[in-house]
């Protein structure tokens, strides 16, 4: 036993420094009591976050949907089991005689609870980053042959994303044929995509098993048609052409936007400045006019009442001045009148 243990722990490449854990992980319920149920609790744990952070740092554009999708595939019961076989972890199982008799070795919920009775007892023994770097080990070849893009997508939706990305029709179920009794029926459902005159038949115990696997044929027969890889292609090209030529056309519908603008611009500073001289020598003239009523006005509206009552007094004045002037100015007539000689006769 010491011996097998030994090319199991070179399988995993991780030594145990702890050799019970190691047994207690491998031993099933219905061997003995000390069996490996709660380090599957603890190693699932581990192992759905050791996952999320691979796919985490892998697949940097993938959003969360995408991500939970893909994690959700790769930690469930048939990945696990196929892991466990690559391990040949069913070599070293300590089953009780009735599971070794119904072969239970072989069953894939033993041989998946196992695997991860394994990650809880590495995570005990070394630590979360050993029990995470045998975890990518593993996972590293698978990662490598997977989609992320349709892991995990059943038949149906990937036969409908297909046939959408081709501009094509969605497929037609109809079930054909029941077979069996009420608590056993068998269905038979055929699936048809007219356009691709695609025609085929599935079974399953219901209704949405016999779409599945109708589904599935639909997809495969779908797939093997290469015509319909190269329009897309031609499609492809055209609508890149097309884009192209949109763009070019905004471009120049831009640069003539502009030129508009620009001539309208200096059209309309050319107006203004118009408009403006024509205006100058009016607003000129009214300005000047303006400024010269107004001070009258303002001279006159403060100084009537002063006026109206200094007119008497300055009439009165003017009438005593005017005789006494005149009297003044004609003796000094007179004289000057005198002095001058005799005109010649």
């Amino acid at each position: 036993m010491s011996q097998s243990l030994n090319q199991l722990e070179e399988r995993l490449q991780y030594r145990f420094h702890d050799a019970e854990l190691l047994c207690q992980a491998l031993t099933h319920r219905s061997h003995s009591a000390a069996n490996n149920e709660r380090l599957e609790f603890l190693g699932d744990s581990i192992l759905n976050c050791s996952v999320a952070a691979i796919l985490f740092r892998r697949y940097g554009k993938l959003d969360e949907g995408d991500l939970s999708r893909v994690r959700a595939n790769l930690v469930k019961q048939q990945s696990l089991y196929e892991i466990a076989q690559t391990l040949g972890v069913s070599d070293f199982l300590r089953l009780g005689e009735g599971e070794l008799k119904s072969g239970g070795f072989r069953r894939p919920s033993i041989l998946a609870d196992t695997l991860e009775a394994l990650f809880g007892a590495m995570y005990l023994d070394g630590g979360f980053e050993r029990a995470y770097a045998v975890i990518e080990r593993l996972y590293t070849p698978v990662l490598e042959h997977v989609d992320p893009k349709t892991l995990g997508k059943d038949a149906k939706t990937l036969l409908q994303e297909y046939l959408q990305g081709h501009k094509i029709a969605l497929p037609q179920y109809t079930v054909i044929a029941t077979h069996g009794a009420a608590h056993n029926q068998q269905f038979e459902v055929e699936c048809t995509v007219p356009k691709l005159d695609i025609k085929v038949g599935g079974s399953g115990a219901s209704r949405r098993a016999a779409e599945q696997a109708a589904a599935k044929k639909a997809l495969e027969e779908v797939q093997k048609m290469p015509a319909l890889a190269k329009p897309k292609a031609e499609k492809s090209a055209k609508a890149a052409k097309k884009r192209a030529a949109k763009a070019a056309a905004s471009e120049a519908k831009k640069a003539v936007q502009v030129g508009q603008a620009g001539q309208l611009t200096l059209a309309s500073q050319a107006e203004s400045k118009d408009v403006k001289e024509s205006r100058e020598p009016k607003d000129a003239r009214d300005a000047t006019a303006g400024a010269s009523t107004a001070p009258a006005m303002t001279a006159s509206s403060h100084n009537a009442p002063r006026n109206a009552a200094a007119s008497p007094e300055k009439s009165a004045e003017k009438s005593a001045e005017k005789p006494a002037e005149k009297s003044a100015e004609k003796p000094t007539d007179k004289a000057d009148a005198a002095k001058q000689p005799p005109a010649a006769a």
